[in-house]
């Protein structure tokens, strides 16, 4: 009998099995940590990241950095996955959640070369998780969110080592403001905070707006350029005649009947606009189009008026002003619009803004950032939003660590001697997440051109002697406890990395079974060593 032989996948479907997978799975994933390893720190380096259109970015923002390359490897990308998790909840600490997974990896991969069974390893990579959860809360500390000293630091620990050294002070000062205005009851949204950028002056002319800054000019030249004691319509829907949804065929035998039709058109717009102007409204900003003769009319009416605003930007002018979004201009009342003690139009530059100013207790308000060039201002921003987010998880848990890698040594002895309280392999699981830790502090001392080594046991040594918020102060090389050198990280920031980081190096390690198809880009290399395409 001859045996036939049995088709399961087509031929242009690839399977990688077993360790092959594994390790596969596991160089990825460090080369992408190995990637953003040189950018941690008040000292990291920063890249470069050209596209293909020539268009260039320099940051050391992890999370950018990933999101910018061109990464195809299936772990990879749940790598890039963790950096942007982190970069949404909390809105800093990227670089070290994916170095954290990068560094849980790698060190599973020598339990693995000892015969330990991934199961084994997950397990205890479990626990080691769960319990650095538990010591982390017993090392923070409490504060209260009108300590706006403490969150000062916490802004300018957030933005160091990001082109924003020289006006940190300023810049902190501003990003404290800007929480405090939208804060309501303990809570803050990050997306009540515009960072907008211009060309002019220098960094330390950064300033807040107790109002909206829009990236708009008004539709008309002949329109006012400034309004005081705005009163503002918002309205959602064309000042314009809308095409019909079905198709519809007019017949006009006579120039008698196309005038009476453009006259109805006309008149359709002129009740729109007169609407507008009996709502006492003197700036108008629509979410779509508004058509030529409406231009016409708003500004013989002295109405400012700026068309295709976004969604986004119609709800922070909402909040920044108190107005009402209108859907229908018969609800459209004076009741609904919204003020503001100025809207004005100025130009910087090529670029035209309108500035929504004045604005009486905004929930919503804009940080506008001064720099001398457009790859200045971008990396100012991301300085901010680093900063913005850090003091944001503060104000909503009051809880704070030491920076400077205290926290990650403080977990690392922690860790080790729970690790002894264990009985199975999951113990050696322990002590190689107590070591992933300490990857953290030793990085920050390598970037900055420290050796690690004396770093590291001179670190140890200080926790063993009990001083559990001693770390790292990179601007005078020695070790110091970060509360004093006013190091300091909102405690989200490190259960988030450390959490992400874990599920990730879970989730990679428990793979062990790759089918792919052959058409796609990584099929070629997947397995040998280049795992990503740039």
């Amino acid at each position: 009998m001859v045996e036939k032989s049995i088709v399961l996948m087509p031929e242009d479907v690839q399977r990688i099995l077993g360790k092959d997978a594994q390790r596969s799975n596991i160089l990825a994933a460090r080369m992408i940590a190995e990637i953003v390893k040189t950018t941690l720190g008040p000292k990291g380096m920063d890249k470069m990241l050209v596209s293909s259109t020539n268009d260039i970015i320099i940051t050391n923002d992890g999370v950018t950095i990933l999101e910018e390359m061109q990464i195809e490897h299936p772990a990879a990308k749940m790598m890039v996955e963790i950096a942007r998790t982190q970069e949404n909840e909390i809105g800093d600490g990227t670089t070290t959640a994916v170095m954290l997974a990068g560094k849980l990896l790698e060190n599973a991969e020598k339990l693995l070369d000892k015969k330990i069974h991934p199961t084994i390893i997950t397990k205890g990579y479990r626990i080691a998780a769960d319990k650095s959860q538990e010591i982390l809360k017993e090392l923070a500390l409490r504060i209260t969110k009108e300590d706006d000293e403490i969150l000062k630091q916490v802004a300018m620990t957030a933005m160091t080592g990001k082109s924003a050294e020289d006006a940190k002070e300023i810049l902190s000062d501003i990003i404290i403001q800007a929480i405090n205005q939208v804060e309501d009851n303990g809570k803050v949204n990050l997306n009540d905070i515009k960072v907008e950028g211009v060309k002019k002056e220098g960094i330390k002319n950064t300033e807040l707006i107790s109002g909206i800054v829009l990236e708009k000019e008004k539709v008309l030249y002949d329109m006012p350029s400034q309004i005081r004691e705005a009163k503002i319509a918002l309205i959602d829907f064309p000042i314009e005649i809308r095409n019909p949804e079905i198709e519809a065929k007019i017949s006009i035998t006579s120039p008698e009947q196309l005038q009476s039709f453009l006259s109805e058109e006309e008149n359709m717009i002129k009740e729109m606009v007169e609407k507008i102007r009996k709502s006492g409204a003197n700036v108008l900003f629509c979410q779509k189009g508004i058509d030529d003769f409406a231009q016409y009319l708003l500004s013989k009416e002295k109405i400012y008026a700026c068309r295709r605003v976004s969604r986004s930007d119609m709800e922070k002018i909402s909040k920044a002003t108190g107005g009402k979004i209108i859907s229908n201009l018969d609800e459209l009342t004076l009741f609904e619009l919204g003020k503001a003690q100025l809207v004005e139009e100025i130009k910087h530059g090529d670029d035209v803004f309108t500035y929504i100013r004045g604005c009486q207790n905004p929930k919503a308000v804009t940080i506008l950032v001064h720099g001398g060039s457009e790859h200045v201002i971008d990396e100012i921003k991301r300085a901010v939003k680093d900063g913005l987010g850090g003091v944001a998880c503060v104000v909503e848990s009051g809880l704070i660590v030491p920076g400077g890698g205290a926290v990650e040594i403080e977990l690392a002895k922690r860790l080790r001697e729970f690790s002894q309280l264990l009985s199975g392999r999951e113990q050696l699981a322990v002590e190689e997440f107590a070591s992933a830790l300490e990857f953290i502090p030793s990085t920050l001392a390598e970037n900055a051109g420290i050796d690690p080594i004396d770093i590291i046991t001179e670190l140890k040594s200080r926790h063993d002697s009990g001083e559990r918020n001693a770390g790292i102060n990179l601007f005078t090389n020695k070790i110091e406890n970060a509360f004093e050198a006013r190091i300091i990280e909102p405690l989200k920031i490190k259960t988030q990395a450390i959490s992400s980081a874990s599920e990730v190096a879970i989730m990679i390690l428990r793979i062990d079974d790759i089918i792919l198809a052959k058409d796609k880009n990584l099929a070629g290399d997947f397995g040998r060593g280049n795992p990503i395409q740039e």
